[in-house]
């Protein structure tokens, strides 16, 4: 990965201390888990929230939905905001106000109300996806991708361990709960990064509008951009879909252990985050097609067994093994490697991969619940199948390969 310029302002990056700047990844990592984990929160508890609103399968899912839609555009309106307003001051507002929405969510009176709040959620938790360029830009010179493997390592920890958090914590005190704690928890980070991180001059200073604008033509003008973040938007969305309809198994296979025993399973599908770290490094080695090669396989894989097995729980533990191996390593190998393309616009680059990537795993979502309530398990291990399938044959068709899908000069 490139090394990015000093920063101008108040600290410089080279001069910072090998021991700072470790310091400083680390909290960076724990920030990206901490606050991306606002989104996936909801997902082991759906059933406690149906229940005490007295709402269906289906109409509950919306709030997964919801919140992932909400996400997808915080992405597209906010994130661009990196390469023109500071970004330590943008950190902190965003920060503020996921900490108010939570707080909001956790006292929502009515089901209504909780599906707005929901999209809010999402909207102003993302904060994670401003971390990686700045990893990239502060990282020593020849550890940008190791940096970025780290905080994205952390990031990706967050989604897996929301869930244990979210149906063990919300299993023994209630779903309110982990949405009270996750506020408090959104001011403390606040307040360490903004004693922590250097003053990042902005790299664009053109009008918001101008700012917005230039995604399209950042689309348009990156080939590998567009296949990276189509291929990653499949495999999102397949992720999603099982994540969202394991609860509404599990509650039909173990009744009123159903959000403690999803709590579990992300744990052990915990395993797969640590090649996060690696995959850096392994893109730079190995390359991005074969790794996102073979993450695909992994999770085609993962739904196969999971359907042929007919969702029996044994079978399920290895398949979200396989699954959250293969969707970590192929995103932290497609995100090193747009993070390259122009550094001096990665919040954009980040932004469009990122939207596309979220919008899949709201398509993913919603497919999901739909598949659940007409099809049941196989259903939605078939379109698990399908979607990852098609992740694969659009890489293969596309020639994602050295030389392959160049970006327009």
């Amino acid at each position: 990965m490139q090394d990015m310029p000093t920063l101008p302002g108040e600290i410089d990056a080279t001069a910072m201390t090998a021991r700072r700047h470790r310091q400083l990844v680390w909290l960076m990592a724990v920030t990206a888990g901490a606050v991306v984990a606002n989104n996936y929160y909801n997902q082991p508890l759906l059933s406690e929230i149906a229940t005490d609103f007295r709402a269906s399968d289906r109409s509950v899912a919306m709030i997964a939905t919801l919140t992932q839609v909400g996400y997808a555009l915080g992405l597209l309106f906010l994130l661009p905001l990196g390469d023109m307003v500071e970004r330590r001051r943008i950190l902190s507002v965003l920060l503020a106000v996921s900490s108010a929405m939570l707080v909001c969510f956790a006292l929502a009176p009515g089901f209504p109300l909780l599906l707005g709040l929901a999209f809010l959620v999402g909207f102003s938790s993302i904060v994670p996806q401003f971390l990686p360029p700045i990893a990239a830009r502060l990282a020593p010179k020849g550890q940008s991708g190791r940096s970025v493997g780290f905080v994205m390592g952390g990031l990706l920890m967050g989604i897996i361990l929301s869930r244990f958090v979210g149906g063990v914590f919300g299993g023994a005190f209630g779903w309110r709960a982990v949405y009270w704690t996750s506020a408090g928890l959104m001011i403390v980070l606040l307040i360490l990064l903004r004693r922590s991180l250097p003053v990042m001059a902005p790299t664009f200073t053109g009008s918001y509008r101008r700012l917005l604008s230039s995604l399209a033509e950042l689309f348009l003008h990156h080939g590998r951009l567009r296949l990276l973040a189509f291929v990653a938007a499949l495999q999102f969305g397949a992720f999603a879909l099982f994540w969202t309809t394991i609860v509404f198994h599990f509650e039909r296979e173990l009744r009123h252990e159903a959000s403690t025993a999803v709590g579990l399973l992300a744990l052990i599908g915990a395993v797969g985050v640590l090649a996060a770290p690696m995959a850096g490094r392994l893109t730079d080695r190995l390359g991005t097609p074969l790794i996102i090669s073979a993450s695909g396989a992994l999770m085609a894989l993962a739904f196969m067994i999971m359907g042929v097995s007919g969702g029996a729980i044994l079978w399920i533990i290895p398949a979200v093994v396989l699954l959250d191996l293969g969707m970590q390593v192929g995103h932290v190998s497609s995100m090193s490697e747009v993070l390259q393309l122009d550094p001096e616009a990665s919040s954009r680059l980040n932004t469009i991969y990122m939207v596309i990537r979220f919008c899949g795993a709201a398509l993913g979502t919603f497919l999901g619940a739909q598949t659940w309530h007409f099809f049941g398990w196989t259903g939605v291990a078939a379109l698990g199948v399908g979607m990852t399938g098609l992740a694969l044959v659009i890489a293969a068709a596309s020639r994602i390969a050295p030389g392959a899908a160049t970006d327009h000069d």
